[in-house]
């Protein structure tokens, strides 16, 4: 608790800006820190053993949460590359009513390709966004040995979004602004959903964000789906980030935890509405490197029907050279309610370009913006 009381006395040393409410001031905190200091004694960490024994940082606010073991067969978890709901350990904070190689390799590779829709279409043609593994693979095989050279395609991706593409400008989804959901991650998120406790959940849109060591994520509400009454699923790989989960209102302190490579979150309830945001990514202590849990290859036999497949060795190269200094995030949702359909809006509204800047991006410190706030009511 030493290491706690410490960080809450720097907060409560650090000077309030005019119009700043509480959770700018601790997002403003932890954006500042410096990991291995006090400064992260108070963000509470899931993964180590006193969350589980009640003592720690925030551990007053770690319970533990029961899984819905028989709604998801091992089968059909293994199938996902996920271990037995029966090994999960889930926690919920009070007051707040395997294989990741498969999954990493989709976000760069797979997902990030047309038709889904990226940061790079303002700025890019299709022709010059078209296949971004194949124009960066090279590059970040290879970026140990020309630390000068620069930056790839997949470096400069920020967002990718999937299925109903958010239309960053009227802050809306529509029928006419959709692809296909991949299969693969619509069948992890339903068993994911269906062990919290929500059978019949449907993957419908999707929000990749793609984390630099200097990205931020501004304080934001997802409220843009038209049903709130089904959970947001988050998965984490990579280098650690804080989380921030605060309130309804922004003049509530929020709560910081770390969000480790293999976590997941899931908001529902009360909690589907808050406010959150991610500060900072932090670096691994060891240099360039990546989380002990990504060392851990695939089996060599996996189902028959299993939808995460074997990373070849050059597409591991590629992805662990990426990964050394960056985050990947996926966020997955479902918009509409059974038997829902998007209200009618006028034509002019659905022509808006859904590529507009707007929302809450990924904020870099290099960006021409530098620290934007970018609609952090939205």
């Amino acid at each position: 608790m030493a290491k706690m009381a410490a960080a809450l006395g720097s907060v409560a040393t650090l000077a309030t800006e005019p119009g700043e409410d509480a959770f700018r001031k601790l997002f403003r905190f932890y954006r500042q820190s410096r990991p291995g200091t006090a400064d992260l004694g108070g963000v509470i960490d899931f993964s180590a053993a006193q969350a589980a024994r009640g003592t720690g940082p925030g551990a007053h606010k770690v319970v533990r949460s029961q899984l819905s073991v028989s709604s998801v067969s091992d089968h059909d978890a293994h199938r996902a590359g996920l271990q037995p709901v029966s090994k999960w350990r889930a926690y919920g904070l009070e007051g707040y009513p395997g294989y990741q190689w498969h999954w990493v390799k989709q976000c760069l590779k797979l997902y990030s390709q047309k038709p889904n829709v990226c940061n790079l279409d303002k700025h890019m043609t299709k022709e010059e966004t078209h296949d971004l593994w194949e124009q960066s693979k090279e590059f970040l095989r290879y970026k140990e040995v020309n630390k000068r050279r620069p930056r790839s395609l997949l470096e400069k991706l920020r967002w990718v979004t999937l299925g109903y593409h958010y239309n960053w400008d009227s802050k809306k989804y529509s029928a006419d602004h959709y692809t296909p959901f991949p299969s693969d991650l619509a069948f992890l998120s339903e068993q994911v959903a269906a062990a919290c406790g929500f059978q019949g959940f449907r993957a419908e849109a999707g929000i990749l964000n793609y984390y630099r060591l200097d990205s931020t994520l501004g304080i934001h509400v997802d409220k843009s789906e038209l049903d709130h009454s089904k959970p947001l699923l988050s998965f984490s790989f990579g280098q650690s980030a804080i989380f921030l989960l605060g309130g309804l209102k922004r003049d509530e302190a929020p709560t910081a935890m770390f969000m480790h490579s293999g976590d997941i979150m899931v908001m529902s309830g009360f909690s589907r509405l808050l406010n959150h945001a991610v500060p900072k990514v932090l670096p691994s202590s060891e240099g360039e490197s990546l989380p002990c849990c990504l060392e851990t290859p695939l089996p060599a036999v996996l189902p028959r029907d299993s939808v995460v497949e074997c990373c070849s060795v050059e597409d591991w190269q590629v992805c662990a050279s990426y990964l050394k200094t960056a985050r990947v995030n996926m966020t997955v949702r479902q918009v509409l309610a059974t038997d829902q359909d998007f209200p009618l809006e006028p034509m002019e509204e659905n022509k808006r370009d859904i590529t507009t800047e707007g929302f809450c991006h990924l904020d870099d410190e290099n960006s021409q913006v530098k620290r934007a706030r970018l609609n952090p009511d939205s």
